[in-house]
């Protein structure tokens, strides 16, 4: 780390509607897997703080869950941190999927900050998928309301665009010490991370309203003597029919997320992985004041 006092550090929040490109540019960023990613939407439950260094800055991001109307508890639980993590960041950035522009949870977001009058950057995600002139259209509706700083034209998953905002975050850190290892990249705890990357792939893996009707705990989490990792995981749902889905005809499926799961975390934490998963039925498990505090939300929100 730079001892010296140029060093600079910050907070910065990634704001959105669901679905819009905030998990893959903070993996892209960051340069590691520390948020989900899933084509279905509300798929971030807590913020992960993603770590980014360059030269003498470190930039952590909070990837916040996708901001909508919410309906149920938990709903209105990510929506209050998303907001939260806004609150408390140096700099926000507004993400905004160029295929589908204005869409009422857009809106919403902009409405809002307009409230607050607090200046935002803008990034419209996915240009590369979408025509020229729509997106010089699109581009010139949303500078009309006056809360942008800057306008960034990006693609998330190809990279393009992204080193540009990136250097302009690091121009608008404040000046300070840094305030995490150098080596780290995320404060999420392994065990989360863990248990986060099991339910991106029930996510992948599993249609419909099922995903939403599941959570993912690591149970126990042991570093054997041959540097490997032993890792027990128990996937809850809310029905006994919804765990013959995860389950799979002759247990197929909840094979085939193991397997992908224990690929991805092999490969995170750069060691043999001895991945088990078990499924229970926990009825109302969204019900559950402390689960909240360990996804880091309020239950009373």
């Amino acid at each position: 780390m730079n001892d010296g006092l140029e060093t600079s550090c910050g907070f910065i929040a990634i704001l959105g509607a669901p679905n819009v490109g905030k998990s893959t540019l903070l993996n892209r960023v960051v340069g590691t897997k520390v948020s989900i990613v899933s084509p279905k939407v509300q798929t971030t439950r807590t913020r992960v703080l993603g770590i980014a260094l360059e030269d003498d800055a470190q930039m952590i991001f909070i990837d916040t869950p996708g901001i909508f109307k919410p309906k149920r508890r938990l709903d209105r639980a990510m929506v209050a941190a998303a907001w939260g993590g806004a609150g408390d960041a140096d700099h926000v950035v507004l993400l905004v999927d160029s295929q589908r522009g204005i869409n009422p949870d857009t809106q919403s977001i902009i409405d809002k900050l307009k409230q607050s009058e607090r200046k935002v950057d803008l990034a419209l995600n996915k240009v590369d998928l979408v025509d020229k002139q729509d997106l010089l259209a699109l581009t010139e509706k949303l500078n009309e309301y006056g809360i942008f700083d800057e306008i960034f034209m990006i693609s998330a998953v190809k990279g393009d665009g992204v080193d540009d905002l990136v250097a302009h975050l690091k121009s608008k850190l404040p000046a300070g010490p840094w305030l995490f290892p150098e080596d780290q990249v995320s404060d999420m705890p392994m065990r989360l991370l863990a248990a986060e990357i099991t339910r991106e792939k029930l996510y992948l893996k599993l249609h419909q309203e099922l995903p939403y009707a599941t959570t993912v705990e690591t149970e126990t989490w042991e570093e054997k003597d041959d540097g490997s990792v032993r890792i027990e995981q128990t996937i809850y749902v809310e029905r006994e029919s919804q765990r013959s889905i995860v389950l799979g005809k002759g247990g197929q499926m909840i094979k085939s997320i193991g397997a992908e799961s224990r690929r991805d975390l092999a490969e995170i934490l750069e060691t043999p992985v001895h991945l088990f998963l078990f499924v229970k039925v926990r009825e109302k498990w969204g019900d559950d004041p402390s689960r909240y505090s360990h996804w880091g939300l309020d239950f009373n929100a």
